[in-house]
């Protein structure tokens, strides 16, 4: 059976693709940062996908010690990890002059120091084997600017060059490393909005909707496939269009 780590695969885009991969047979290890929230979700998935292909543990992904913890353990009960989904992250909004040095850092450890910290944890393993796909979540976010998202931005856009530095140094070991760049997803948090901050992303979208979770999924399934076995080193849009229109007005 193939092993696959995902993080931050409690809610959202991340549990859409641990449901993704338990359905082609992968054997799931769920790194999560609260434990209780995800109990009943991984209860769930036990239930419908069995207890042999469904592993839950704590990780703060951009904590060392943290990482350090969760690695050993899962090394010690797999014999090789086969694929990682970088997927926690967090978004913390406001201008510069808004936001704390504590809140800065908290971005960056999240959303970024994270990759480095799993791929430093993980990566000896896959180069030994000569094989695995690493897929970070990255964000249309990365590729353009936002109203009072600078350090949202700045953290996105600092994964968006990573991984073409990542694709190059393990390209020659079997590795490919792959972003996602979602643009406005159909998740909880998403949900949370008000109406019409959902429908302004719904009408920037040329198909005129947002992605849903499963939507982003079925990208990562593929990237992590042998299908996309000539893909490496790429920044995948998977944004519903968003941010390919130049501004010009319309003829």
């Amino acid at each position: 059976m193939k092993n696959i780590i995902i993080t931050g695969a409690g809610t959202g885009m991340g549990l859409s693709m641990t449901k993704k991969f338990l359905e082609n047979d992968w054997h799931v290890i769920i790194g999560v940062h609260n434990l209780n929230k995800a109990k009943n979700v991984y209860q769930e998935l036990v239930q419908k996908y069995s207890l042999e292909k469904v592993t839950l543990k704590q990780v703060n992904v951009g904590d060392s010690e943290s990482v350090e913890k969760f690695s050993n353990e899962a090394n010690a009960e797999n014999d090789h990890i086969d694929a990682i989904i970088n997927n926690a992250g967090i978004f913390i909004g406001g201008q510069l002059q808004d936001l704390t040095e504590e809140e800065w850092d908290k971005t960056m450890a999240v959303d970024v120091k994270s990759i480095y910290l799993m791929t430093k944890a993980f990566i000896l393993g896959m180069i030994q084997r000569r094989a695995g796909s690493i897929i970070n979540i990255a964000s249309v976010a990365g590729l353009l600017g936002d109203y009072s998202m600078p350090a949202y931005n700045a953290a996105k856009g600092a994964v968006v060059n990573l991984v073409r530095s990542m694709a190059l140094d393990y390209g020659p070991y079997g590795i490919r490393v792959n972003n996602i760049n979602p643009g406005a997803t159909n998740t909880p948090m998403f949900k949370g909005n008000p109406e019409t901050v959902k429908q302004s992303y719904r009408d920037a979208s040329p198909l005129k909707r947002i992605a849903e979770p499963e939507e982003i999924a079925n990208v990562a399934y593929f990237l992590v496939s042998e299908e996309a076995s000539a893909i490496t080193g790429q920044n995948i849009g998977a944004s519903m269009g968003y941010g390919i229109w130049s501004g010009q007005p319309k003829q």
